[in-house]
């Protein structure tokens, strides 16, 4: 008679923070690249998420983005954050032209009793594969950045969090009366992450 191996895809704190933090580290390469703020030629081709994506070859971003990727896996790990938005400005005024917010909710359940969830790999990397689409073809929607720009990366956490030396306070960097567009969301079971950006309406500069 012929038996079957049936397995379950087991979600753990670690794990769903180590999947979270990751993708913001694929996230970040992605806007980077697809908005023009790195050049072209500085990212390389490989395969994620069953996607080609884009990896930034710069030392200097490879690193910020090594440390972004490595303290937001400890904070989601502790349940502490709330929110993390890539913010792109002007070089040349600062001022802000686009906010890519990524909105995390957290099940405290799994935090506290340190339970763990069940959900495929495979359906993760489905809602993921949507969002990096998305993400890809932002190009076709979002006003063309014709000027040098910059950006930061903001972390929304909890109030009582000790906050590390490398990280400052910030002003939210808000754009008045911006356009938004919902993107995709995903959900590992621990963690929820919906995505929107927001970008500078010249519509309102005219009137």
């Amino acid at each position: 008679m012929a038996s079957r191996t049936a397995t379950k895809d087991i979600i753990t704190l670690r794990g769903s923070a180590a999947i979270v933090s990751e993708f913001f580290g694929y996230s970040a390469n992605s806007i980077l690249y697809n908005r023009g703020v790195y050049p072209e030629e500085s990212f390389v081709k490989v395969k994620k998420y069953g996607l080609p994506m884009l990896l930034t070859q710069d030392e200097g971003l490879k690193s910020f983005i090594a440390n972004l990727t490595a303290q937001l896996s400890e904070w989601l790990e502790s349940g502490k954050l709330q929110r993390v938005v890539l913010v792109i400005l002007s070089k040349a005024t600062n001022e802000v032209l686009e906010r890519w917010n990524f909105s995390i909710e957290t099940d405290n359940e799994v935090v506290e009793k340190g339970e763990s969830r069940q959900k495929s790999d495979k359906e993760i990397m489905r809602e993921i594969q949507a969002i990096m689409r998305q993400i890809a073809s932002s190009i076709t929607y979002l006003p063309c950045l014709d000027e040098a720009c910059v950006f930061d990366v903001l972390a929304y956490t909890d109030k009582d969090l000790a906050v590390p030396f490398t990280w400052v306070e910030s002003d939210p960097k808000l754009i008045a009366n911006p356009q938004i567009v919902k993107l995709h969301s995903f959900d590992t079971k621990i963690h929820k992450v919906d995505t929107l950006v927001s970008y500078k309406n010249d519509e309102w500069d005219e009137q």
